[in-house]
Parts: structure tokens; sequence; C-alpha cells
């Protein structure tokens, strides 16, 4: 069983082939599953059961069909298993831009549910992690642009030296109890408007 409680959507608009996915979720320790087979309103009622993890089983998908679960996939920060009888390059090159995090063809077979599940949750969390890393780089970036810019008004202006405007834009930033980048901002926007 899953160290954690992991609640499962399963959307297949076929009933019978929606049961045997519950049923080999459950051999595989997954109890919490809800099936969804009406796809109208998918993403509210997605957002109002708040899975863990989103099965999508696909015999046949028609193009509209497939474009719908992928607006899903992007739309929704969840793992998003996709099991396809068939499948093209276009449409696994699709599924792959939409963050599907498991394509899997050939259909779904009970004794391969858990290691895809996991493998789409491990998939889904390290990309997030990854995503999370590369945002933080990016501010921190433009916080280092925006430190770097005032720095060189402070020297300008002030005749200052990098090391001296630099203390002084901390010694503000500690006086204020705001952070450096805020003061450095404040720098910025005073050089516009000409203060």
């Amino acid at each position: 069983m899953p160290d954690t409680p992991v609640s499962i959507a399963v959307i297949d608009q076929m009933p019978e082939r929606a049961e045997l996915i519950r049923a080999g979720l459950g051999a595989a320790g997954y109890e919490n599953v809800t099936i969804i087979s009406d796809t109208i309103d998918l993403l509210a009622r997605i957002a109002v059961l708040n899975p863990s993890v989103i099965i999508v089983d696909l015999e046949n998908p028609k193009r509209d069909t497939v474009e719908q679960m992928f607006r899903v996939s992007r739309e929704v920060q969840r793992p998003v298993v996709m099991f396809v009888d068939q499948s093209d390059p276009d449409m696994t090159q699709a599924a792959m831009e939409a963050g599907v995090s498991a394509y899997v063809v050939d259909g779904m077979q009970p004794d391969r549910i858990r290691p895809i599940v996991d493998l789409a949750i491990a998939r889904f969390n390290r990309f997030h992690e990854l995503e999370t890393r590369v945002e933080a780089l990016s501010t921190e970036l433009e916080h280092r642009k925006t430190i770097e810019k005032a720095k060189g008004i402070l020297m300008e202006q002030r005749g200052l030296s990098e090391k001296d405007a630099y203390a002084l834009m901390r010694r503000a930033s500690m006086d204020q109890k705001r952070p450096i980048v805020e003061i450095a901002d404040s720098i910025l926007v005073a050089s516009r408007v000409g203060l």
C-alpha cells in the first residue's frame, strides 16, 4: 500500500472498463478511487475532487477528447496517467507538451498499474521540483540585476565605489527592515522620475 493515502480520479467514458480499472487499482493498494464517466465540466469536477493522481483511459481517442484531456493535464497541477489503445507520434508529442506524467500505449493492464502510477507521481514531483528551482533561480537573477543597476546608479550619482554603494543599500535594508531588492527597486524608480 502507498505510504500516504493517494486519491485517484479515473476518467473513462465506458463504465465496465472503469470498474476494471478500479479493481486493478484496488489490487495495487489504491482504495480511494473516483470514476468520472461524463466529461462535462471536467475541470470543475476535478477541482472539487482534488485527486492526487488522474488516470485517463481512452480506447480510441477522438481528437477533441484528447485535446480536452491535454487541457486537464496542463491546467491541473497533478500527475496525469493516460492509457490509450493506439497512438501516433503527434499525439505522443502533444501528451509530452501537455505535461502528461505517463503516456501508456496498448491499454491498461492491472498488473502494471502500481509501477505506472508510482512512476507518474515520481516524475511529476521531480518535474515540479525542477520547475520550482528554475523559478527561484530566475527570480534570484532578476533580483541581482535590479541590485546591480541600483548600485550603478548610486556609483554614478554619488561617486561611490561598488562596495560602498552596496553597503549603503544594505544599511538602508536593515534600517527599514525591507529586503535589499526592494531598496534597489526604490532607487531605480527614483532615478526614473528624477528624484
